[in-house]
Order: C-alpha cells, then structure tokens, then sequence
C-alpha cells in the first residue's frame, strides 16, 4: 500500500477526532444533585453502636449474599475486616482508649459520596452516582478494568477474583428497597438507634444537635460532610476518627475532580495510538518499498 505524507497526516489527524469523539461522556455520572443535601443518607452515631451485627445480617439477606458468621461470635471482631464480595458491610471492633476501655463498633460499607471517584474513573460508565444520592452500578457495562478500585479513597469496590465471569461488588444503598419506599436494609433492623436514614440536609443538622448538646460525649466533626467533597454516609464519634480506621487524610476536594483529568485519557491513548503506529508502518513501508524500486531501476540502466 503507496501511503503518500498527504494521506497520512490525514489518517493521523481524522483518527485523532475519532479518539477525541470515543472518549466517554462519564462527568456527569460524577455531578452531585443540584441540592446535594437533600439526596439521601445515612447516619451513623458509633457512640450507640452495641456491635450485634444485625445491620450485616439484614445486609447479606436483602443482596442474597452468604449469611455472616453468628452474631453473638466475638471472635470475628479480633482483627479489623474490609468490606468484600460477600459482605457489603461490616462492623468492626475498636478500642478507643488506649487503657483498652470500652470498645467502640463501627460499620463501614460504601460511603455513596456526592461526587465519587469511583464514577469517574468508569471508563464505560457502569457507576454512576443517582440524583437521589445511592451510587450504583450496571454490571452489565462492566469491562472489568478495576479502575474504580484504584480511585476509591476508601477502598470500598471488590472484585471477584474466585469467579469466571467477575463483577465488582459493593453496597447498593439498597436501591431496589428504596424504590419500593423502604428504608436500606441495615438501617431498618439496627436495635439502638445507631443507623439513621433520611435526607442529607435532615442528618447533618441531627448530627450537630447531638454534638452541640452533648460536648463530652461527641468529637466536635461530622464525618463524611466535608471529606473528599462530602459523602452519603455520615459518622459522628466519641472517639478520634483516626482510631477508628477513618483516613483523615482524604481532605475536601472531591477526588473525581482528580482522577478525571487523567483517567480520561486513558480510552483516547488507546484508540490514538495503535491506529497511529499503523500509518506510521505504512508510511515507512512504502518509502522503503519506493527507495527499493529506485534502486533497482538505476542499476538496470547501469548494465545497460
């Protein structure tokens, strides 16, 4: 194939607009509710938490996920435990104090923030963030690229690693309960209170009430308000957050905000460049090919 420098500076320069037209259209799968404080959420107030384990339970039957160890095992609190394709959520157990006083229950699970990482870095869009605040995901648009691990600041996606045809797994917010008019799952069955559900705006002013009231038994911050721009689960505490496991490094910025930018381009790199290395094969091919035909033209003048 006779590829002139025209023609190929052509085909650079169209499959250039074909990689930025192919680039995926996931920034708004990051925009938070015009009024994010009235999307949905959850509170939860650690310093009621009893550990019972009842949210986990109710978790794994509304998912149809393997039920959890029993809840009156203590063993299962010995070391901390992430979330995983099993278990959507999970209480772990901390001694506050470093006397080793009361221990301190906290169930972590997806945080459903207001801009997540996680939808911005989904190259096919299999996250996306909803208006009324839960995080999904279509796994049938999952490409398994893992991405959304990588971005998550709290480590919250879980893929299946023991499956043939794995998906990534993590809390729902019980999307389908919610579309029926029920309340998630864990916040229905918790016994002392510790789980609130509610609009955002309704939970962050309980949660200041309670730390303005009660000043010896709270930390002054909510966390979740402010973290890597706000999240759909909130935590207050009586014990610092960072003894709790809580990254207190996340700062303010949402974090898709960060990992956009890069992780866009990603799919254009990709759709750019194999084309590229090809007209630059062709190109080369035939320049060689014509300084080969050149050469074999001028030695048969010379014999002759």
């Amino acid at each position: 194939m006779k590829v002139s420098r025209r023609t190929f500076l052509k085909l650079a320069g169209a499959t250039g607009a074909s990689g930025l037209l192919s680039r995926p259209q996931t920034a708004s799968a990051t925009t938070p509710h015009p009024d994010a404080t009235a999307t949905l959420a959850i509170l939860v107030d650690t310093t009621r938490c009893v550990g019972c384990r009842g949210c986990e339970a109710a978790c794994s039957e509304s998912n149809r996920l393997p039920p959890p160890a029993m809840a009156g095992e203590d063993a299962v609190f010995e070391e901390e435990r992430p979330t995983s394709p099993e278990a959507y959520t999970v209480v772990n157990r901390f001694h506050g104090a470093e006397d080793g006083g009361a221990p301190t229950f906290v169930k972590k699970q997806c945080m459903h923030c207001l801009q997540p990482a996680c939808a911005s870095a989904c190259l096919v869009g299999a996250l996306e963030k909803t208006p009324d605040g839960p995080v999904v995901y279509h796994e049938d648009r999952c490409i398994g690229c893992r991405y959304c691990m990588v971005a998550c600041p709290f480590g919250i996606p879980q893929f299946e690693y023991s499956k043939a045809l794995p998906y990534v797994r993590k809390c729902t917010f019980c999307r389908d309960r919610l579309a029926e008019g029920k309340e998630p799952a864990c916040t229905s069955v918790c016994p002392s209170g510790a789980l609130q559900f509610g609009t955002r705006k309704d939970l962050l002013e309980i949660a200041r009430t309670r730390i303005y009231q009660n000043p010896d038994r709270y930390v002054h911050r909510i966390y979740g308000e402010r973290e890597a721009g706000g999240t759909g689960v909130l935590y207050i505490s009586g014990v610092p957050f960072e003894r709790l496991g809580f990254r207190t490094d996340v700062g303010t910025t949402p974090y898709s905000q960060l990992t956009w930018p890069f992780l866009t381009a990603v799919p254009f790199v990709l759709t750019l460049w194999p084309p590229f290395l090809i007209g630059i094969y062709a190109f080369t091919r035939s320049r060689t090919r014509a300084a080969e035909a050149e050469a074999g033209t001028n030695e048969e003048n010379r014999h002759e």
